[in-house]
């Protein structure tokens, strides 16, 4: 069976290391925070200006102003800094984030993403991704490995306009992981119950399947 959105959020915490500065995007991306290892500290960072972000807040302890860059409200963890998102974007592009976490439409073999717009739909911004992208260490895109309609979005090449080229290294979709290198996409692990056929029916761009692949356990 392919990941659940928690399922994929708690590997994707396995890839965090302690002492990181994080970046988590909008979706998949933000639910990482429910599974950061306890042995671990990792600080949580907001484009819109928060640095040290706690978990999502209870019900009576929810403040409206208290927002992360998708809008939800969050909590801040003690010993938390708030400033411009002006400063905060200079810590993004100075290289300062360790780990970025980001969603997208489609990613190929070269490293590009395309995660910011459908052309002929609704856009509201490019947000931060661009940034991201370009200033981070360490990226992992969360994605569904097919569309609605079956189609890969593991390609050969991004048909959508790129948010950064050359950038992506490892991707997370609910049937894999995988890295990229070498013009290809390399299978690392599958989800549980997920064949390696199934992962070459639907990845478009070229795939390498070596002998050492291991399935995902989650107790």
């Amino acid at each position: 069976m392919s990941l659940t959105r928690e399922q994929m959020a708690e590997r994707v915490a396995h890839e965090l290391k302690d002492g990181y500065y994080v970046n988590l995007g909008i979706g998949i991306p933000t639910l990482v925070a429910n599974y950061i290892p306890d042995d671990i500290q990792v600080i949580l960072q907001s484009e819109n200006g928060l640095l040290g972000m706690g978990p999502f807040p209870t019900e009576d302890n929810v403040d409206p102003d208290m927002i992360n860059a998708g809008k939800q409200t969050v909590t801040a963890a003690t010993g938390a800094s708030i400033f411009s998102s002006t400063e905060s974007f200079a810590m993004i592009r100075g290289g300062h984030v360790d780990f970025t976490v980001l969603g997208a439409f489609e990613v190929d073999i070269h490293g590009n993403i395309a995660s910011w717009m459908i052309p002929g739909k609704l856009v509201k911004g490019m947000g931060g991704a661009m940034d991201l992208v370009a200033g981070a260490d360490d990226i992992i895109v969360t994605m569904m490995h097919a569309d609605k309609h079956g189609n890969s979005k593991l390609l050969s090449d991004c048909t959508l306009p790129l948010t950064g080229a050359g950038c992506i290294s490892k991707v997370l979709t609910d049937l894999a992981y995988l890295e990229i290198r070498d013009s290809a996409f390399v299978l690392r692990e599958t989800a549980p119950g997920v064949s390696i056929s199934e992962i070459e029916q639907k990845t478009e761009g070229a795939l390498i399947v070596p002998g050492d692949v291991i399935e995902m356990h989650f107790d």
